[in-house]
Parts: structure tokens; sequence; C-alpha cells
């Protein structure tokens, strides 16, 4: 039941996701089947030059994440985007620019976008 503030106000809201499911699996699946070099990047310059292998998980309106292996261990890392989003095409921007920032704090020559 739920429950409201004065009979008028919920007490409580249910999150509405900024993007759809559908948009979220499809950046997934194109991040890990086709860019699971820029994962691996990814992790090692924002967690843990370690990690041996990554997948990207989820994304939202503030930023990816990715679950990576470092030696025995399992870990997850969230890296924010340069600031909130809501357009599908902004997703893109953001991914490329944390490859950037990556290849610039390894020390990587990107390659071209």
């Amino acid at each position: 039941m739920l429950h409201t503030l004065a009979g008028r106000i919920p007490a409580t809201v249910d999150f509405v996701p900024i993007f759809e499911a559908s948009t979220v699996s499809a950046v997934l699946d194109h991040m890990n089947n086709d860019h699971p070099d820029d994962n691996l990047l990814i992790v090692r310059a924002f967690a843990t030059a370690d990690a041996t292998a990554a997948v990207m998980t989820d994304l939202d309106h503030l930023g990816g994440t990715w679950t990576y292996e470092a030696g025995d261990a399992q870990a997850e890392l969230t890296v924010p985007w340069s600031g909130e989003i809501s357009e599908r095409g902004e997703i893109r921007r953001e991914i490329v620019a944390l490859y950037d920032t990556a290849c610039e704090r390894l020390g990587v020559a990107p390659r071209p976008h």
C-alpha cells in the first residue's frame, strides 16, 4: 500500500529510468562485443592497472559501471559522466570521453573515433 502525507502526496516515488532497457542493453552489447579492450583500458585508468578483464554492466544518466577482475578478486567500478545526461546520443559522447581520458592517463595513443 502506498503511504501518503496528508492523504495527497505520495511518501514514496517509483524510480523511472532515463534510458529504456533496450537502449542500455544495446550499449552494453556493443561495448562488450565490439570494444572489450576499451572496457579494460577504462578500468585500468580509473580503478587499477592490475585489471585483467572488464565488462560494462550498467549505465544510467549519471555514469557507467564496469565489473572487472584483478588478481583473484572481482570488483565493480562506476565512473561518472561529465554531467547528467538524458539523450541516447550523449551516451556515446561520454564513453568516448572516458576512453580518451583513459588513454591520456595511461599514456596510450587513442585510436580515431
